[in-house]
This record gives C-alpha cells, structure tokens and sequence, in this order.
C-alpha cells in the first residue's frame, strides 16, 4: 500500500483545497512530479502518478468512455444490468458497497435505479466525490447523478435498511502486468491493496440485501467464502456471481415511467 503525501495545487491556494489537505492529512505544494500524488488542477482532481506515461487518474461521468458506454453501452443488456436483474419495468435500489471509480454503479444510475454508493478509501472516496460534482452540474450526466448518493464508511460497518439489490466488487490480488490491466486498476493496487475482508464483505452484503446480492469477480477466481452462487454470468475475462434471496418480479420495483 502506498501513502500519499502531496495534494498539487499547480494554481493558488483555495478553499477547496486547503479543506481537501486539511481532510486528508496532505501537504500542498506546488509541484510534485517524482512522488504518487493527489492533484488539484482548479477544475477537477486526480491521482498523479511519477514516471508513468499512462496519465492521471481521474472520475469523469461527463465525457468519454462513461457517456459512450451510457449511449452505446447495450443499455438494459449489458451484463452487470442482467445481473442486478434490471429492466425497464424492474428498477431495484442498489447499494455498492465497493464503489471505487463509481463506473457500474454509474451505469445502474443511467437505467433509472438509484443507487447508493460506499467506499472506505478516503483518496478514492474523495476522486468519486469530484466527480459526481462535475456530473451534478454538467447537462449530459445532471439527471444520472441525481440518482446516486455517497457514503463513506467501511462498507463492512454498515448500518442500512436493507436494498433490494447489494453489488460488490472487491479488490482481488494483481495479475501479472499486461496492456488488458487498466490504469485505473494499477492505481488501486499501488493505492489501496486488496479487499482482504471480501468474505466478510459477502457475508454483510447477504444481510443488507432484500432480494439479490451481485459479486464480481475473474473469470477463474472462486467463489466468495466458499459459497457458491445461486447463478452466474460469465464473460470473456470476468464474471457475475448471483446470489438470490427472493424473485425480483416485474410490478414490484418502481418503473422508468413511475407505474
């Protein structure tokens, strides 16, 4: 696990800033290029890495790959959808309790669920927190972000009223270095480690959960605590693990035109 030590603040000093420093424990300086960083460019803020081509990182619901895959994505038939047992008549409340970059929970929002979103990192918690304020204000992602919430907290401490549908995405050991492994991925695993706790973490989510629990996982990985789903989806490089409490019928969930 890697600590940060620098929030980068290429501008001047502001509020925003001084509170995030403050919040966090981190120094401000003005540049920071040799050390894993946390950077405030006056519009949005990123995690900065040293001696790497692959760019900043950073939660963007406005733009790029989450608007095209909110246009262009297979809507209602993409596979974390079918997992969570979404429809156009079938809109669960979910609540993900790993949230990281927010990108599935951000999708569920984009069919009509609402959608609680948990994460315990404060670095990560405060990179999502950007950027569903850039969504809250932007024209093409505003109505999305009205239906997710943030919390922060250790998702294994939580006291909730239970949510038709529990998502959990824990963070699994890193696989050998390839061009398939995400920038994003990297910056996680350098950042936050593995979800050591993910057993327990299944265990939580089957009590918060009303109807269904969703899990993801590689493709070859195996089962959460040992226990096996009620189902799964499988794709070309991961999977969905279902785990089914009660059926989640048409006309028991709030409807994308409110029946």
């Amino acid at each position: 696990m890697v600590t940060l030590r620098h929030l980068i603040n290429a501008e001047e000093q502001d509020s925003l800033v001084s509170e995030l420093a403050a919040e966090l424990a981190l120094e401000v300086v003005a540049q920071s290029e040799d050390e894993l960083a946390l950077r405030w460019s006056g519009e949005r803020l990123s995690l900065h890495f040293p001696q790497q081509q692959q760019g900043d990182v950073f939660v963007d619901f406005v733009g790029g790959a989450m608007q095209y895959r909110v246009k262009h994505g297979g809507g209602f038939g993409q596979a974390v959808a079918k997992a969570c047992g979404l429809s156009p008549r079938v809109l669960p409340k979910v609540l993900d309790m790993t949230a990281g970059l927010g990108r599935d929970g951000f999708v569920l929002a984009s069919l009509g669920s609402e959608v609680t979103l948990v994460e315990r990192q404060p670095i990560v918690h405060a990179l999502l927190a950007d950027g569903l304020k850039r969504a809250s204000v932007s024209e093409e992602a505003q109505a999305i972000a009205q239906r997710l919430s943030l919390v922060k907290a250790d998702a294994s401490e939580l006291a909730l009223q239970p949510f038709e549908v529990v998502y959990l995405d824990p963070m699994f050991p890193e696989r050998k270095k390839s061009a398939a492994v995400k920038k994003e991925m990297t910056a996680f695993h350098q950042l936050v480690g593995t979800d050591d706790d993910a057993d327990i973490l299944l265990t939580k989510a089957l009590e918060l959960a009303s109807h269904r629990v969703v899990v993801k996982r590689p493709k070859g990985a195996p089962f959460l605590a040992n226990r096996k789903p009620s189902q799964s989806l499988t794709g070309k490089s991961g999977r969905f693990d279902i785990y089914a409490i009660r059926s989640m019928a048409p006309g028991k969930f709030r409807s994308s035109d409110g029946e």
